[in-house]
């Protein structure tokens, strides 16, 4: 079985009176050390698909599982510590916290996992050297530009050292050539044996995946792999 593995997976809402069907009967499997492009139109259920491998929501019906633990079995609280410890999560709009330093941010998921501070901080730092941000551990969000802070983001996802990374739109508030600076980074950290998960609009993007799953209407209509020779 992958890391990440969905079967029969049905997912519905309540909006008003109505039922949406956000996932139908999804089948899908993640292999450890993939990197996985998930595409399509606007509301044809990849958040929803995501949310399932990040374990942030359970499904109405069949199974989801992560790192061979069925989501549906555990409680709030062991969903938040498996989160914790097997996903990072890299957002559109970086979600970093405006008051604290880039340091400080990269450094707050190892803060509820009870790190000591000095150990906690001397890893955040090496993660921002990492990314070519070690001169900016004290600059504050609204003092960096969006390429750096998706950088911290992603610093700040790799934080609990994870075995899964989920990138939701990581290039769509990016110019061109930042975004390929951030996809090349990503493709880097996939090099090093970390499972990539990617949400994307963008077909460029998606190239730099080793399979594409397009989604409509809340079914997988095709998977493609990729040539990446």
């Amino acid at each position: 079985m992958g890391i990440v593995h969905l079967d029969g997976v049905e997912k519905e809402y309540e909006l008003g009176e109505n039922i949406v069907r956000a996932l139908r009967g999804t089948d899908l499997e993640i292999e450890s050390g993939e990197f996985v492009a998930i595409m399509g139109p606007s509301g044809s259920g990849k958040s929803t698909l995501m949310n399932m491998v990040g374990a942030l929501d359970k499904p109405t019906s069949g199974t989801v599982t992560v790192d061979e633990q069925d989501i549906a079995e555990l409680s709030r609280s062991e969903l938040a510590v498996l989160r914790s410890k097997k996903v990072g999560f890299v957002f559109q709009t970086f979600n970093l916290i405006p008051t604290m330093t880039a340091l400080e941010n990269v450094a707050l998921p190892m803060l509820f996992r009870g790190v000591p501070k000095s150990e906690r901080h001397e890893r955040a730092a090496q993660l921002l050297e990492r990314v070519e941000l070690g001169d900016r551990i004290d600059h504050r969000p609204k003092e960096l530009s969006g390429g750096q802070r998706q950088r911290v983001s992603i610093s700040r996802a790799l934080a609990n050292d994870p075995d899964i990374i989920l990138a939701d739109e990581p290039t769509g508030n990016l110019d061109t050539e930042t975004g390929d600076r951030i996809m090349s980074l990503l493709t880097e950290l996939n090099s090093d044996g970390k499972t990539i998960v990617m949400v994307t609009h963008d077909p460029h993007d998606a190239e730099y995946a080793d399979r594409i799953i397009n989604i409509q209407d809340g079914v997988i209509v095709d998977s493609d792999e990729e040539d990446m020779t």
